[in-house]
């Protein structure tokens, strides 16, 4: 019995000798980068195509069935080239009619003309009366009348079959074709495209957040899939004012210069516009963004430990962004582990910082501190960081 004593009072005096734990304060290693303010160029480039900046849906001023097609897409045309012809059998009967018509009222109007010759030398000699010479006269008029109208018939109907023939207005090339020999169409339908040469743009598709500022850039670059290394300076020259039904965004069209090299209709094309931010942007890594109740914030380093503010994020290039918020140049913001971190938390900077943004002379020029020992090996402290667009680590 006195054995079970013992070992309890050995075991509580042991206790109370021993010393207690101390506890060992979370110092997480951390990325950072100088903040560097400036008015820099904020550059967003979209995808495009190279399209004719003149194109012109033709179709027929009359309707009837189509007996020959004498392009393909692609085909170069000069102005006044055939592109597709009707059957004319119908336009030309009527045309015949019409001239029918005109020799009908021609012999009436001349016969008209001879009788009131008449009547006037009769008239004068006083054989017939005032009466009779002033209706040979409406008589004649009334001639004269029916004539004129033939007269136009015949040229409307000699024009509408001319309109059996379509010739293209302008010298290009054929970028689409909608109908077929055989087939019937209405007067007006759209069967064959031609696009202008000479002058071209490129088209891309802008989301509506950024349309306001894209209509302001003072630069376009725009360069070819084709040939990446040619640089094409353009100006925004049309910002559509309704969206695409299909894809919600807004067309752009950039003009090109006429003279520019190797550019074809149809061709890939990138657009990177180029404006200035305010005064008052910075630029940091994506991956120094941090997403709070809805709101963008980022991690400053302040007196060894770390603090949340919120930011509003005005512009975004590849892995960059430009945020607004109560920062100033020289401050260090986390770029690594923004997820791992708390309010207040202690940190120690890595020696290695990744992607530093150019710091002012007055940041550059202190001495930098030696970062401080860990007790645990680095790369078991440190969180791989990789964030997608718009978004923190995880």
């Amino acid at each position: 019995m006195r054995a079970p004593g013992l070992l309890l009072i050995c075991t509580l005096l042991l206790a109370a000798c021993s010393k207690p734990v101390e506890k060992v304060e979370d110092i997480r290693p951390v990325r950072v980068v100088v903040l560097n303010p400036a008015n820099a160029d904020v550059t967003s480039e979209f995808p495009g195509t190279v399209q004719a900046r003149y194109e012109s849906q033709l179709g027929f001023r009359v309707a009837g069935k189509i007996i020959l097609r004498q392009v393909d897409v692609g085909t170069v045309v000069k102005r006044g080239q055939v592109l597709m012809r009707l059957d004319p059998k119908d336009l030309q009967l009527a045309q015949a009619q019409a001239v029918a018509a005109v020799t009908a009222a021609t012999s009436n109007r001349d016969t008209a003309r001879a009788d009131l010759k008449r009547y006037q030398d009769l008239r004068g000699r006083n054989f017939v009366s005032q009466a009779a010479l002033d209706a040979k006269e409406s008589q004649f008029k009334s001639a004269q009348a029916t004539y004129d109208q033939a007269e136009a018939a015949l040229r409307t109907q000699s024009n509408q079959t001319a309109y059996a023939t379509l010739e293209s207005d302008v010298d290009g090339v054929v970028t689409a074709i909608n109908a077929e020999a055989g087939q019937v169409v209405a007067a007006g339908t759209p069967v064959v495209s031609v696009a202008r040469q000479g002058a071209k743009e490129v088209v891309v598709g802008a989301p509506e957040n950024q349309v306001d500022k894209l209509r302001g850039s003072h630069d376009v670059q725009v360069r070819l899939w084709a040939d990446p290394k040619q640089v094409i300076h353009g100006t925004v020259r049309e910002v559509s004012p309704i969206a695409d039904p299909a894809t919600r965004t807004y067309a752009i069209k950039i003009a090109i210069p006429d003279d520019t090299p190797n550019v074809k209709l149809g061709m890939t094309a990138s657009a990177s516009f180029i404006s200035k931010t305010s005064d008052d942007a910075i630029k940091v890594p994506l991956t120094a963004l941090l997403r709070v109740q809805d709101q963008s914030a980022v991690w400053v380093v302040d007196g060894g430990a770390v603090r949340q503010v919120p930011v509003q994020i005005t512009g975004q290039h590849g892995n960059e962004v430009w945020i607004q918020g109560a920062l100033r140049g020289g401050q260090q913001v986390v770029t690594a582990g923004v997820n791992q971190l708390k309010q207040g938390q202690k940190v120690t900077i890595l020696n290695a910082p990744e992607g530093n943004l150019a710091a002012p002379k007055s940041a550059l020029n202190q001495p930098s501190q030696p970062s401080q020992p860990s007790s645990q090996p680095l790369a078991s402290n440190v969180d791989a960081v990789s964030t997608p667009a718009g978004g923190a680590a995880r």
